[in-house]
């Protein structure tokens, strides 16, 4: 028998004075069973980072043809799409062609091998931004993971601080690539 998703509860508190952005989401996370707590809580900060009333999360691992993240326009126009991971060069091309922007959120520890491998395939993209981050922010974040959470997110000057409850991860994000 399948394994079912855990269901994460999160107040998500964004205040990303970079953007001017500053809203509380209550979101309904489902955890995939084979998404490990880094990569949830990964994905909850591309969203904080990307927070917007029409940002949705997606059923991500278990759709191909879908992103982590989405927003789309009020006509049904792909606006944002987000990804996480090491996504394929096919992956990127394809999403690309599909959004008016996207964004890969790469981590881990073979994050620089994927990037070098797929760098010059992608350039000819100008609306895709990949941003890396380090392997020890991602595992801290891991670590903040719970079934209920408070978590604030602040963004100022490309500087990010995750907090749950006392615990505080500062996550700097590595831009590879920025979209114009």
């Amino acid at each position: 028998m399948a394994q079912k998703a855990t269901i994460y509860k999160v107040e998500l508190s964004v205040s990303d004075m970079d953007r001017h952005y500053y809203e509380t989401h209550k979101l309904t996370v489902a955890k995939h069973p084979s998404e490990t707590d880094e990569r949830l809580m990964v994905r909850i900060l591309a969203f904080a980072l990307n927070a917007h009333e029409q940002l949705e999360m997606t059923k991500g691992l278990s759709t191909d043809d879908e992103p982590d993240i989405w927003r789309k326009s009020l006509s049904g126009e792909l606006e944002l799409w987000v990804a996480l991971g090491l996504p394929s060069e096919k992956v990127v091309r394809q999403s690309c062609g599909k959004a008016n922007k996207v964004i890969v959120y790469s981590y881990g520890r073979t994050a620089e091998i994927w990037w070098e491998k797929i760098r010059n395939s992608t350039t000819r993209f100008d609306n895709l931004q990949v941003i890396n981050f380090s392997e020890n922010n991602t595992g801290e974040l891991g670590d903040l993971a719970r079934r209920t959470m408070k978590l604030q997110v602040n963004v100022q000057d490309g500087d990010v601080m995750v907090s749950v409850d006392e615990n505080i991860v500062y996550v700097t994000p590595i831009i590879w690539n920025n979209a114009a």
